[in-house]
This record gives structure tokens, sequence and C-alpha cells, in this order.
């Protein structure tokens, strides 16, 4: 399945051909394509913040020169990581620390009103399913903090000059552009709670795929209209443009259940690839 725009909830295709990625409830690892060399340069690198682990997968044109790569991967490193400290709801001196303990206003920093801005966005997008000031102790973007992460760090890497890449944390990732092969990036997403389905196999160019439920903790989404933790679903993932709104969407919908798939209906440039019930 080829997609510039995410696929309907419908179509399950068979893999035909080796994937590059691979997402599951497992960490995601670059599934190897084995391509021959294309001239161009590619580069993986893993960091890890406080919260998380991210991969980066760069593809970049043999003339912007390794020396331009490795800044540009030094940069995207160094958004992650800033992101964490800055932004992070469990350090105690981040800008959203401050903004709940009442120390500090929205305005008081752009990114700060950017960030609380989508999660307001997303909380009237998701009937209030999605709600990052339901959550005990205070306002907490954590559901949509790792995507915006992401998505800063790639503006980063375009900014650079790198146009093909991709970048995953947890079952989560980002795309853009082409893999070393020349062709779009091929994503095996597997089944969220069932390794013995085959996996869904996307062909993108330009997309993100975020996930809710796969951790195996218990109650880390909590229902914001009882306060209680979320049990609906065993895990959810959404598909679409950018990797923060798939990554809220996947967090509401995992809370609010199979009522949620009516947010995807129409014209939505984001989709359900699974929302899988708790038996």
């Amino acid at each position: 399945m080829r997609i510039d725009q995410p696929p309907p909830t419908h179509r399950v295709d068979q893999p035909v051909r080796r994937p590059d990625l691979r997402l599951g409830p497992s960490r995601p690892v670059p599934a190897g394509s084995g391509a021959p060399d294309t001239g161009r340069l590619s580069a993986t690198h893993t960091v890890r913040t406080s919260t998380a682990e991210y991969t980066l997968i760069l593809n970049a044109p043999y003339e912007l020169g390794r020396r331009a790569v490795g800044e540009a991967l030094r940069d995207a490193v160094a958004e992650l990581r800033a992101v964490d400290l800055t932004y992070g709801p469990n350090q105690p001196h981040s800008l959203v620390s401050q903004l709940r303990r009442e120390e500090i206003s929205p305005e008081s920093y752009p990114p700060l009103a950017d960030l609380v801005d989508r999660c307001a966005a997303m909380r009237a997008a998701t009937d209030g399913w999605f709600d990052a000031w339901a959550v005990p102790g205070g306002f907490d973007p954590g559901g949509l903090l790792g995507g915006w992460a992401v998505e800063r760090a790639a503006a980063r890497l375009r900014a650079a000059g790198i146009e093909d890449y991709a970048v995953l944390t947890g079952a989560d990732l980002v795309v853009r552009g082409t893999a070393e092969h020349g062709g779009p990036w091929r994503v095996a997403v597997h089944h969220p709670t069932d390794s013995r389905r085959p996996p869904l196999v996307l062909e993108l160019t330009s997309g993100a795929v975020g996930t809710s439920g796969v951790t195996g903790r218990q109650g880390h989404v909590v229902d914001p209209h009882t306060g209680e933790p979320a049990d609906r679903l065993v895990a959810a993932t959404v598909v679409g443009p950018d990797l923060a709104v798939a990554d809220a969407y996947a967090t509401a919908l995992y809370a609010a259940g199979p009522a949620g798939l009516a947010w995807f209906r129409g014209d939505s440039p984001y989709r359900a690839l699974f929302a899988h019930r708790r038996g």
C-alpha cells in the first residue's frame, strides 16, 4: 500500500517486499533493506533522553558532505534533548513544570504557547478525550510531547538540507522522502497485541504513525471524564501527516474506545490502523 495520505482503515495488505522499517510492541528497528549503494550518504543514530529512545535514519545527497550530515544529526539530537529538558513534565525546572506551578504563562515562550495551543486543538478535535488539563497534577502534554519533539527534530533535518529521513521512537515514527533504495519508505506495522498476524505494510513518502497502549504500563492513559485509568482498548494506532497529532489521536482513541473511530471519517487526513478492544 503506497500512501502520501493515510490509508483507509479497512484495507490490510500483505507484505510483498522487504520493509525498511518495522513498528510493533517491541523496540522499533530498521528492517535492513539490503539495498545496493546508491551514491547517497546514509547515517543511523540512536539517542536516549530521560523519557524515550529515538532512532534517526538519514539518507542524504552525497554532495551535502559527511560533515554537514553529521552536523545535521547532532542538531536534531540536540533538539530532542532540549525538548526533554525544557518541556518534560517530569523535569522540575522545565517550562511545563513552571506552568503547572503558575510561575509563568504560555505566552512567555512561543514554543510553549505552540505546545499549549496544540493540546487545546486536540482536546476540541477529540471531544475532550485528549485533555492535557485533566491529568493528575495539572497540565501534562505527554500524550503528544514525544511526537512534537520528533517533528521539531525533523524540521532541523530539513533546515540542514536533508529531505529523506525516518525518526522512530517507541511504536511511533515519522518519515519523509525516500529510503536508501530510492523508493518510498516501506514500513511494516505489526499488530500491537497479536504477533501471529501479518503486518500491515505502508509505503510512505511523508507521514507519521502514532501508537498508544503497547508499553505494557497499566493506567498510563487516564479517562479525562472520570479520572480513572482507561481500559476500553489494549492498543490504538493512528497514521497521518503529523506525529504530534497522530500521537494525540492515538491517546484519545485509547481512552475513548470504539466511539473514537468517528473522528477519522470523511475527509480527515488521519486514519485509525488498529483499535484493539480489551478482551
